[in-house]
């Protein structure tokens, strides 16, 4: 009887354990920016700079600035096509293509019922997620006809961070990490052990704790640490089996390697 126990056991820790990931340093660039925004298969170059997004394309470069709505707060750029800038402090949002030119602009001071919107990420179609602080709940937002298409149950603790694509949405509190699906339904949650940023690449997630990466793939309960050289990591980004870090001077290009 002890064999068998034992022999389920070895099976169940198995089933949960992930493969260890390690780096390799494909490249290191000087860089002078005020924020890493996102970096595409083309290796086009999202970015903050004096209060405006910047994008730098091998043949050239664009700009966007707004001054008129305060600072950024963030800019998603998963969708190029779409690219949203959130200004908190005037609680709008501003829609552009990938030329850089306005689409459509989103004033939530002038929409009923009022929000009070602290975070946004880009959504399917026409929909931003936003996080809207007066109810304490997640909506799928259609920009188009200006009606909420989802809406989450309330969600207690301090959103620190959300992050999505096209299927689902993650919240970060400052206690659990959630993921929604477009309906707005709850998929999966899980505590929130000191994590401060997520992202997420074909189906693992990649979480900031205390200036060191972490991996966790989606049929496993665990998080690992990823073998990286010390540095301080200001943000980073994930995109085709690689890392990006960026420590206010220099963006480091990792290639990730799982063992």
């Amino acid at each position: 009887m002890h064999t068998i126990k034992y022999i389920i056991l070895f099976f169940s820790i198995s089933l949960s354990a992930q493969a260890p990931i390690t780096s390799v340093l494909l490249s290191k660039t000087k860089l002078n920016i005020d924020a890493l925004v996102h970096i595409d298969n083309f290796e086009s170059q999202y970015s903050i700079k004096n209060n405006a997004l910047v994008v730098k394309k091998k043949s050239k470069t664009l700009n966007y600035s707004n001054l008129q709505l305060g600072n950024i707060t963030s800019v998603n750029a998963f969708n190029p096509l779409k690219l949203n800038i959130f200004y908190k402090e005037f609680s709008t949002v501003v829609i552009l293509d990938n030329r850089l030119a306005e689409i459509t602009k989103i004033n939530f001071n002038t929409l009923q019922p009022s929000r009070d919107v602290t975070h946004i990420s880009t959504g399917n179609d026409n929909s931003i997620w936003v996080f809207n602080q007066n109810t304490q709940q997640l909506e799928l937002f259609d920009y188009k006809t200006n009606k909420t298409r989802a809406t989450s149950s309330p969600i207690t603790g301090d959103v620190i961070s959300l992050y999505s694509d096209y299927n689902y949405c993650w919240l970060m509190t400052n206690s659990f990490i959630y993921r929604y699906n477009y309906f707005g339904s709850l998929v999966s949650k899980f505590p929130n052990n000191g994590f401060t940023a997520i992202k997420e690449y074909n189906g693992t997630l990649y979480l900031l704790k205390q200036n060191r990466l972490y991996f966790k793939e989606k049929s496993s309960d665990i998080t690992e640490a990823i073998k990286l050289p010390e540095l301080l990591i200001k943000q980073f980004l994930v995109t085709n089996e690689t890392v990006y870090i960026y420590d206010n001077q220099f963006l480091y290009h990792y290639q990730l390697i799982t063992n």
